[in-house]
């Protein structure tokens, strides 16, 4: 089973090393390309505030995560739901840079990068010269995207989720038939479709087709049917 985390966050700004911080994670789970159902969303107080250019893209408000828990509050659920898959990102370098500022902060590792898979990347390199943002992406795919009001990381995740899946090639690309002919024991079940017996039938030419047969054959100079008589 190939385990991936399709994740996103939002800030209060563009840049850990001057202050911002996350105040939302969500991640969405996927298991052989396919949503399994479980989603994870974490807001989370800055400790800062929120600049009033940032609450505009996200509609986060200061006053929304005055009561929500702080970063250390909350990382080992964040690390737990993502822990053993890969995370797929939509402009992977700006999410990592904040989650590993905010580990760092915490004194916990950085994420490895090795797990890691950019969708930007991919979108660029599959359509070069073209939009790839989030929006541009799902109005190439025809994936509804209409209750994305502002961004939001969970909502965002969910699009980004279709979106991975059509840049693999497509929904059918998840339906792997190993996974589907698994049984409860994880072991690949082989099925074998029942054939009836049928009793063989007689395709003995007639008496005009063979008449044919030869007429046809005396019009050929040196037939190799008659060298086979």
């Amino acid at each position: 089973m190939v385990k991936e985390i399709v994740l996103d966050t939002e800030t209060t700004g563009m840049d850990p090393s001057s202050g911002d911080r996350i105040i939302e994670i969500g991640a969405v789970e996927l298991m052989n390309h396919l949503p399994t159902g479980k989603t994870l969303q974490i807001y989370i107080n800055p400790e800062r505030d929120i600049p009033a250019d940032a609450t505009a893209v996200h509609g986060i408000t200061n006053e929304f995560v005055a009561d929500k828990p702080v970063f250390a509050q909350v990382y080992t659920d964040f690390l737990d739901f993502i822990e053993g898959g890969k995370l797929i990102i939509h402009n992977a370098e700006f999410d990592m840079k904040f989650l590993n500022a905010e580990l760092a902060k915490v004194g916990h590792k950085a994420l490895s990068w090795s797990t890691v898979v950019d969708t930007l990347a991919i979108a660029r390199k599959k359509f070069p010269g073209s939009p790839a943002n989030l929006d541009a992406l799902c109005r190439r795919f025809g994936i509804d995207n209409s209750g994305r009001t502002y961004h939001g990381a969970l909502l965002d995740s969910e699009l980004l989720a279709e979106v991975y899946l059509e840049l693999l090639g497509g929904r059918q690309h998840g339906l792997s038939l190993a996974a589907e002919n698994k049984g409860a024991s994880g072991a690949k079940s082989t099925i074998k479709a029942e054939r009836k017996f049928r009793e063989p039938r007689n395709f003995s030419p007639s008496d005009e087709e063979i008449a044919a047969h030869e007429e046809f054959l005396e019009k050929l100079k040196d037939p190799i049917w008659k060298k086979a008589q």
